[in-house]
């Protein structure tokens, strides 16, 4: 067996580094266009969802969570310019990631929170942080406040009551929004 080429070595460090919040600086400025990388955190998302899916007796939130709405009009988003599709995927990655963090802290506070719930969800904060980062290096957060431009339309959201949706809308926006997104910035090559 010969040693790694220094691409994918570098993937399989930045892999590494990634759920642990740390700035990969040194990672390939385009890491989220291998689909590989993607395909991992949607997995974790579905992994929870999976783990939680008997909604109706499983684990509930003491109170609604307000999520991003994951329903995608694909003829509408392929109309929307990329900054457009820039900043509903960067509201939707926040709300997300103050959501989790609001189900982590319902989480703590309940009497005896289940070790699977919340392994579960400190990877979807993780997932969320590096997703976030990631976006970061491929350069969306600049495409999302061009100069001289309407405010962009309110994000359409909706609320959940369960691990279970909470986790659906989580894999749902990731293989939805997000991946449509970084596959139209990536097939464009913009950064």
């Amino acid at each position: 067996m010969g040693v790694p080429e220094r691409p994918t070595l570098l993937l399989l460090l930045s892999l590494l580094l990634i759920p642990l919040g740390l700035p990969v600086l040194c990672a390939p400025p385009r890491l989220i266009c291998d689909s590989r990388v993607l395909e991992r955190y949607i997995l974790e998302a579905k992994e929870a969802e999976n783990v939680t899916m008997g909604c109706a007796e499983g684990p509930r939130l003491s109170e609604n969570i307000t999520v991003p709405d994951t329903k995608v009009n694909f003829y509408a988003w392929k109309r929307m310019e990329v900054e457009e599709q820039a900043i509903e995927v960067w509201q939707g990655l926040s709300l997300l990631s103050e959501a989790i963090l609001q189900a982590q802290a319902l989480l703590a506070n309940s009497s005896q929170p289940p070790e699977t719930l919340q392994l579960h969800i400190d990877k979807a904060i993780s997932g969320l942080r590096s997703l976030t980062s990631l976006l970061r290096v491929l350069g969306a957060q600049e495409l999302m406040s061009p100069p001289d431009t309407t405010p962009p339309a309110p994000l359409r959201t909706l609320t959940v009551d369960t691990f279970c949706k909470l986790f659906r809308v989580y894999a749902n926006f990731l293989r939805g929004k997000l991946k449509l997104y970084t596959g139209e910035v990536c097939r464009r090559g913009d950064r």
